[in-house]
């Protein structure tokens, strides 16, 4: 008797084996990096939501090599900080020992979490992350939106074709990676259109300031035709209301940040008809795109933002990364290893927020959309801009 119980104890012991492994047993494991607490917690529930849905979408299943694999995702909360961010990192792959993670999302987080990614030999994409330094000589690192470098210069040019306009104000926090980044391709960009001194004010803040009137009357008092704000939803707001409460007629113009479903929420009729750049417009979707929002929408209860579209999207290329292994080994280095070559290789993307064709260093070529936020509200295309 004693054998057979040791035999059985030996099959148990084995399946929890194989059915744990990050690659090559019977489950996937992909990290979820994402702030669900913090300072932008609706941008990790749209990453959370449309990570759900996406795995309800393939039936929890991933095939590799004619092998059924479950798929677990494993979803950690970054708090919106950097430094839990990197520890979150660190988490999932040598506790949680997953095989790939998505996130984190903004910038601020990215960059330091795509550093210990890169240190541990693990595969990260980030949906959200526009700054050159999440990817920049990190070869396990990826990302699915455009970058700052280009989506300065098309802002800047939106503004001089749209509006004729030659002085610039600026307003951006200083200590995040994300706005200070972009607010400096951005006054690049315009001054080699307008010439030296055309950014009249280029005013900055640190995270957590609530008052930004000191900021918005220099930039007035200098003269700016119109405001650029590269910030996150839960500034956006405070931004052009006390602007509008200052008195400033002229537009006030954003980025892909302003695309949480929480903007116009927060922002109300201040924010309508203002436009912003970002990397898909809800209103008036068709094909995989508009089938995506209706799902998500019939789901959750409202339109998901660009977050959750490129969450998809970053999914969609771990997916397929995955499936062009052809096996997975059970040596979790190995499978890293492989899914991190598959992702290198894929060229070419047709995704829901648009089509996209992959740099040596996982930066994704693709177009960015200008959009207008419409007086009901809405998210709606106004014109596309490709490199």
């Amino acid at each position: 008797m004693k054998k057979f119980r040791w035999i059985a104890l030996l099959l148990v012991a084995a399946f929890v084996l194989s059915a744990c492994g990050g690659g090559g047993g019977q489950t996937i494991k992909i990290g979820i990096n994402a702030p669900l607490t913090g300072d932008i917690p609706k941008v990790g529930e749209g990453t959370k939501f449309a990570a759900e849905l996406w795995l309800e979408e393939i039936g929890g299943v991933i095939n590799v090599g004619g092998k059924d694999y479950k798929v677990e995702l494993v979803i950690e909360d970054n708090e919106s900080k950097g430094e839990s961010a990197a520890a979150v990192n660190t988490k999932l792959i040598t506790q949680d020992e997953v095989l790939v993670i998505v996130g984190p999302q903004s910038s601020k987080q990215a960059v330091p979490a795509g550093a210990v990614a890169n240190d541990l030999e693990t595969p990260m994409i980030s949906p959200w992350s526009t700054n050159p330094a999440t990817t920049k000589d990190r070869p396990w690192v990826f990302r699915t939106p455009f970058l700052d470098p280009f989506q300065g210069p098309v802002v800047a040019n939106f503004v001089s074709d749209e509006f004729g306009f030659t002085k610039a104000g600026v307003l951006y926090d200083i200590a995040s990676d994300y706005p200070k980044g972009l607010a400096e391709y951005f006054k690049q960009a315009w001054e080699d259109i307008h010439g030296a001194g055309s950014v009249v004010a280029f005013e900055s803040f640190t995270t957590g300031d609530t008052d930004f009137s000191a900021q918005l009357t220099k930039i007035m008092d200098a003269g700016a035709e119109f405001i650029f704000a590269p910030q996150y939803y839960n500034e956006v707001a405070l931004i052009v209301q006390q602007a509008h409460e200052l008195g400033f007629e002229g537009p006030i113009v954003g980025s892909d940040s302003w695309g949480s479903a929480e903007t116009v929420n927060l922002c109300g009729e201040d924010c309508y008809g203002l436009f912003f750049s970002t990397h898909y417009a809800a209103e008036g979707a068709t094909g995989a795109t508009k089938e995506f929002i209706d799902k998500y929408n019939a789901k959750y209860g409202y339109v998901p933002d660009d977050v959750g579209a490129l969450t998809w999207d970053s999914l969609n290329i771990v997916k397929t990364a995955i499936e062009n292994c052809g096996k997975l080994t059970g040596d979790i280095k190995v499978d890293r290893k492989c899914v991190r070559d598959a992702m290198a290789a894929i060229k070419e993307f047709h995704g829901i927020t648009g089509d996209m064709t992959f740099t040596e260093e996982g930066d994704p070529i693709k177009c960015a959309v200008i959009v207008r936020i419409s007086e009901e509200g809405k998210f709606t295309f106004y014109k596309q801009v490709c490199p």
